[in-house]
């Protein structure tokens, strides 16, 4: 079979790195308990990944956390993508032109991967360092932006088969209601985060297509929602469309 996994032993191990993500550090008897194996099993994989740079012990708790070498990753994944390396130049103009943070995101299935994300260089508080990061796209300007610009079949699929979580009072989490905000945001020509993803947090983003106008990935503008007054808004999301035709132009 297509799917069937061929090398179980390989896709533990995998398992074990994963479920690193979002986690601060990890035991041998957490994960051993998780996942039903022995320690002395979950100790020689963590021994290795660790070996390989994957991942970091603590040598006074014993437990462990992940690696530089996952941020190699990352960034050989992003560097993969011509659009990252088109983007950062405008993505930081546009940074440092409106005073705040911008990111850049590709679909990965029915989420966004953030490649890359710039912040004003005369404000190194708004560092935030998202590369490798994924959310969904029902409830961020990425995702909108995104998602109302892919062909109605996709949309359509998207919107019958994908659970519309809260994460925020204000998150959208009926498939009608949603239907008419990814109509409006089309009709707009960008998306607005109203707070859906993080309490405070709003953003307009912008989509990117490629040469044969297929939706390509999508930009946005986020900050502390009290900046982000509706003429502001408009503001960003035009000097937001210079930058996005500069990029298309090399996609």
């Amino acid at each position: 079979m297509e799917n069937e996994i061929k090398v179980k032993s390989l896709h533990k191990a995998l398992e074990i790195l994963n479920c690193f993500v979002g986690k601060d550090s990890l035991g041998v008897t957490e994960i051993s308990e998780r996942f039903g194996l022995c320690k002395s099993n979950v100790h020689n994989i963590l021994y290795t990944f660790r070996q390989m740079g994957y991942l970091e012990q603590n040598e006074a708790t014993g437990k462990y956390r992940l690696g530089m070498q996952i941020f190699v990753l990352c960034k050989g994944l992003s560097d993969s993508f011509p659009i990252a390396r088109i983007a950062l130049p405008y993505m930081q103009e546009l940074s440092d032109r409106a005073g705040e943070r911008v990111y850049l995101g590709i679909p990965c299935g029915w989420e966004v991967f953030y490649l890359d994300s710039t912040y004003p260089y005369q404000s190194p508080n708004l560092i935030r360092r998202v590369l490798g990061m994924k959310t969904p796209m029902h409830c961020t300007g990425l995702g909108k932006a995104i998602l109302s610009n892919m062909p109605e079949e996709q949309r359509n699929q998207f919107l019958e088969t994908q659970k519309l979580t809260a994460f925020t009072d204000a998150t959208i989490t009926g498939k009608e209601e949603l239907r008419r905000e990814l109509k409006s945001t089309r009709l707009r020509g960008y998306a607005i985060d109203h707070m859906e993803h993080e309490f405070g947090i709003k953003c307009i983003a912008l989509p990117i297509f490629d040469k044969d106008r297929n939706i390509y990935a999508s930009m946005s503008v986020s900050g502390l929602a009290s900046h982000f007054t509706e003429e502001k808004m408009r503001e960003w999301a035009a000097w937001g469309r210079e930058y996005v035709e500069k990029i298309e132009n090399y996609l």
